[in-house]
């Protein structure tokens, strides 16, 4: 169902958008982004995973491929470690699976799963690097600097675009059942 639907043009096209903007969002707001010792990390890309999740209808589209060939983007072009996103943004689909059972679609449950989502993604993220020596920061830190700041702003992102989100898919879908 999902190779004639609409979303087989959107769904790519999103991704590939927010894939960009959070690195470009990185680079031009670096001094708002990275100001010490806050740092606050874009998360486009898990946004956009996780309301397809809630969104995609009937149609079921393979996030969980897509999130390894984006996964593999951010390896090889933001994080230089091959590996860890490819396995995080996976992860976070299924974790988005499992929270969605216990919750039904509305504004408020799927800001609770993005918020858990963003956490754990991070909390992951962090743990990877202090394993393999990239990052020398404490939990305490890490949760008031990096991570406080970091869910704010993809809480902010998640208000601005939830309903205009909301409203191409539905448009998208719309225009599949007629």
């Amino acid at each position: 169902m999902y190779r004639l639907s609409r979303l087989r043009f959107l769904f790519p096209i999103g991704l590939f958008i927010t894939f960009f903007l959070d690195g470009s969002f990185s680079k031009v707001f670096a001094n708002q982004f990275f100001s010490y010792p806050y740092s606050m990390v874009s998360q486009l890309v898990l946004l956009w995973l996780v309301l397809a999740y809630f969104f995609e209808g009937n149609i079921k589209i393979p996030l969980y491929g897509f999130a390894i060939a984006v996964g593999v983007l951010t390896d090889l072009f933001y994080s230089g470690i091959f590996g860890l996103f490819i396995v995080l943004y996976p992860l976070i689909v299924w974790l988005t699976k499992l929270l969605a059972t216990f919750f039904n679609e509305n504004f408020f449950n799927t800001l609770l799963v993005f918020f858990i989502d963003v956490c754990v993604f991070q909390l992951l993220n962090y743990w990877a690097f202090l394993i393999i020596g990239v990052v020398h920061v404490n939990i305490v830190n890490f949760l008031l600097n990096t991570l406080a700041p970091t869910l704010a702003l993809n809480l902010v992102y998640f208000v601005l675009l939830y309903w205009p989100i909301h409203s191409l898919y539905e448009r998208a879908l719309a225009k599949q059942r007629s």
